[in-house]
């Protein structure tokens, strides 16, 4: 094509299409590289998978691949205009946050909607700085992925100055027992706990009793299993 050989139309197409692609994330702004929600995430994949195929591919009109990059840039600009307009479409095409933790309590439906099992949930709140999780009045999922949490009134940030110094007590992890019905041996193991005693304190007689506790911790401080069931989350 104009006497060019291939391998330079690669290098323009490259070029043209990496400016191409900058031009449009700078035009649907900063959220489009922080937190992705779902039609982002779509439309980010889409225009980088187009912009690789153009600039591998001569054989195709590069305008064609320019195009392409457009109409997807008009789609995520016009779901914006919508989503603003419309609360359904948006909750249809970006989602809707879910309450995982709700007063103090794990919410087991939402868990399931969202494929997060108890550790994800776990492993997220340790994110966020929260240890234990009774520490956690409401957690929300957002659409982005991110999670929101609001702490119990008495764990909520305080000046240090505010409080004795004498009477802190010093941080300590709890021991998880039990997660999704299965006994956590490691658990036990560093409580010093074995099963029976464990069994006792629960009123079960076996492990396939345990079936139902989605989430069980002990607090060694206060000699307490923290347990939380699937059964009061329905």
């Amino acid at each position: 094509m104009f006497g060019i050989q291939p391998i330079y139309w690669v290098l323009i197409d490259s070029a043209v299409a990496f400016l191409y692609l900058f031009v449009i994330s700078k035009l649907l702004g900063k959220k489009q590289i922080a937190q992705l929600e779902f039609i982002d995430y779509t439309v980010g994949i889409s225009l980088g998978s187009i912009a690789a195929e153009m600039a591998t591919n001569t054989e195709v009109p590069f305008y064609y691949f320019l195009i392409a990059m457009t109409i997807f840039f008009l789609f995520a600009v016009l779901v914006a205009v919508v989503g603003r307009k419309t609360t359904f479409l948006k909750r249809l095409l970006k989602g809707k946050p879910a309450t995982l933790i709700y007063d103090g309590k794990i919410n087991y439906k939402e868990l399931k909607k969202n494929k997060i099992d108890v550790n994800d949930l776990l492993s997220m709140l340790r994110e966020k700085g929260y240890f234990d999780i009774a520490d956690v009045a409401y957690a929300v999922f957002e659409p982005s992925g991110e999670l929101s949490v609001l702490p119990v009134g008495a764990q909520k940030p305080l000046v240090m100055e505010d409080l004795d110094k004498d009477k802190i007590k010093p941080a300590q992890l709890e021991d998880i027992v039990v997660v999704d019905g299965v006994l956590s041996w490691s658990g036990l193991n560093n409580a010093g706990k074995d099963e029976q005693w464990l069994f006792k304190r629960l009123g079960v007689t076996d492990g396939k009793d345990l079936k139902d506790i989605l989430l069980c911790v002990y607090d060694a401080e206060n000699d307490k299993l923290n347990t939380y069931r699937k059964s009061d989350m329905q």
